[in-house]
């Protein structure tokens, strides 16, 4: 979450008068992540969020994470859904933006990952994928491995800003990552950013998911390399087993996994490492000056997809 375009009070109020949720009691900005521009907004029934979509985000695939939010909250998985107006309509256009209101989830997102958070994260991956089920609807990722090879050209001339010799590296990773990229596993709808600040706890339990703004139809088990990447590595970039370990035993309590989705965690994390890492340095570099946003470091994934790079199995994620 972010805020890049700016809401004035005039525009806001004549874009609730088309929800039947009140009046404006509190509105400010959420300065957290990177992609949309956020708002959290109390009216006189209860809280939301605001999110105008920005322009990594195609218009056109709005309706479909709308739907799926929908489809998973009908299928027992807590996330936010969209408010509705009184034409029935939830994507609206504000401040030259399209725009949604999604209903409020209560908690916390931990800033500091313990292991007994690992095991629920995993349990609600494994949910959230068994949930995905009879949303027909396919959405290719555009993030996906085709992408990872354009996204790298754009920031090729100044990645060498970022670290010297960090181009080459790059290029060298990725030609090995998508010449092994595993064919042939289990595909299903995938949030595919599961970071801990798209999960909130309350009272020692998970108590929401949100965020679902990169979900997607692709490999499954490339989602749970998502969530080894953001919630068990340590602040020294080493991986904490016993965190991968709770989070795989917890999602395999749910949904198994075969021994080839096993056996290509290596190559997935790998291929979760610089997705992450290229929208980093992209943004990074690009990010405009005085957005409301606050900057993610790139090479902290380097770190980690050296770390993977070296895996020679399964095993070295506690399996």
């Amino acid at each position: 979450m972010a805020v890049y375009t700016e809401v004035t009070d005039e525009a806001l109020t004549a874009f609730l008068a088309d929800f039947d949720i009140g009046s404006v009691v509190a509105f400010r900005g959420i300065a957290e992540g990177v992609e949309n521009s956020n708002y959290s907004l109390r009216t006189t029934s209860g809280d939301f969020i605001l999110t105008l979509y920005e322009k990594r985000v195609d218009p056109a695939e709005l309706p479909w994470f709308l739907g799926l939010m929908e489809h998973l909250a009908k299928r027992g998985i807590v996330c936010p859904l969209p408010v509705h107006g009184r034409d029935g309509a939830a994507l609206r256009s504000l401040s030259g933006r399209h725009a949604a209101i999604t209903t409020f989830l209560p908690g916390v997102w931990p800033r500091r990952v313990r292991p007994e958070h690992c095991a629920p994260v995993g349990s609600a991956l494994a949910a959230l994928h068994l949930g995905g089920e009879g949303y027909a609807q396919a959405r290719r990722n555009a993030l996906g491995p085709h992408g990872w090879r354009p996204l790298l050209e754009r920031s090729r001339a100044r990645a060498d800003e970022v670290l010297d010799g960090l181009s080459r590296e790059l290029d060298s990773a990725l030609t090995g990552i998508l010449a092994t990229w595993p064919q042939g596993l289990p595909i299903g709808h995938i949030h595919a950013d599961l970071f801990p600040d798209n999960v909130f706890f309350l009272d020692g339990r998970l108590s929401g998911l949100i965020d679902f703004y990169f979900a997607a139809t692709d490999i499954l088990t490339y989602d749970v390399a998502v969530c080894l990447n953001a919630w068990c590595f340590e602040p020294d970039f080493s991986l904490n087993v016993t965190k991968a370990r709770a989070m795989l035993r917890a999602y395999e309590a749910t949904r198994p996994l075969s021994e080839a989705e096993r056996a290509a965690l290596p190559v997935l994390c790998q291929g979760a490492a610089i997705r992450f890492l290229l929208t980093r340095l992209y943004d990074w570099l690009n990010t405009p000056p005085g957005a409301l946003v606050v900057r993610k470091d790139p090479l902290e994934y380097l770190r980690r997809l050296r770390f993977h790079l070296l895996a020679r199995d399964e095993h070295a994620y506690g399996i």
